[in-house]
């Protein structure tokens, strides 16, 4: 990647998660948050923020919104600006300023894809609005030169994360493949007992980090939280 290649951080509001839902016995409040990243190609937007939903939707998560422009403008940036949106799947808080994109390709895996369009998933007006684009992705890809699409299963099937080659070492814009760094640290020291072959029993893993440790990541970053994982150093 140039020289000029840097990822900012937006943050598009937050939402509230019902203690049911957040392992605990308090209700969690997770940010939701956005990537801009400026290449020698151009710029891409990793996640477009909280969608509108059903009063139903609204009244469970309470979400709070900031709106994209707002957010891009703040960087200088306008959607006009932006080349390529990159979804890290396609659930409302993660795809809600897509329509204010129409005509900028949106890159998704096929599977993603196919299961929002069959209903009971998201809402179908952030899917196939008016002007929608998608590049179907069908596995990894080398989207621009240091740019990869890395499929990470699990929080759905068709989850992906983007990842960075920089000057200054690697970047992983996670999404929601893990929802707090600690969770993707835990799994990374799973991943380093498993090698070190630590005698069982060991907990279990996201596969697709043997492929991520391939790029030795500097920094991972996550959609819902504002923590940064990095490596222990020494």
């Amino acid at each position: 990647m140039g020289k000029n290649t840097a990822v900012r951080r937006l943050d598009l509001g937050y939402f509230i998660r019902p203690a049911p839902e957040s392992g605990g016995p308090q209700p969690r409040v997770e940010p939701a948050l956005a990537y801009l990243v400026q290449h020698d190609q151009g710029l891409i937007l990793f996640d477009t923020g909280i969608g509108s939903a059903d009063s139903e939707t609204e009244a469970h998560y309470r979400p709070q919104r900031r709106a994209l422009q707002d957010a891009l403008s703040a960087t200088g940036v306008s959607l006009a600006d932006i080349s390529l949106v990159v979804n890290c799947h396609l659930h409302f808080d993660h795809c809600g300023g897509n329509p204010l994109l129409a005509g900028t390709p949106i890159l998704v895996q096929d599977v993603e894809l196919a299961t929002a369009r069959q209903g009971d998933y998201t809402f179908a007006e952030l899917v196939d609005f008016p002007g929608a684009v998608y590049e179907e992705l069908r596995g990894e890809t080398e989207v621009w030169p240091g740019v990869w699409i890395i499929p990470t299963p699990g929080h759905t099937q068709g989850h992906q994360s983007l990842v960075l080659r920089q000057p200054d070492g690697t970047v992983v814009l996670a999404g929601q493949a893990h929802d707090f760094a600690s969770q993707f640290a835990s799994d990374h020291l799973a991943r380093q007992a498993v090698l070190q072959r630590v005698e069982q029993p060991l907990p279990t893993y996201q596969r697709w980090l043997d492929r991520l440790a391939d790029f030795d990541p500097r920094r991972v970053l996550f959609a819902h939280d504002c923590s940064v994982w990095e490596p222990s150093q020494g």
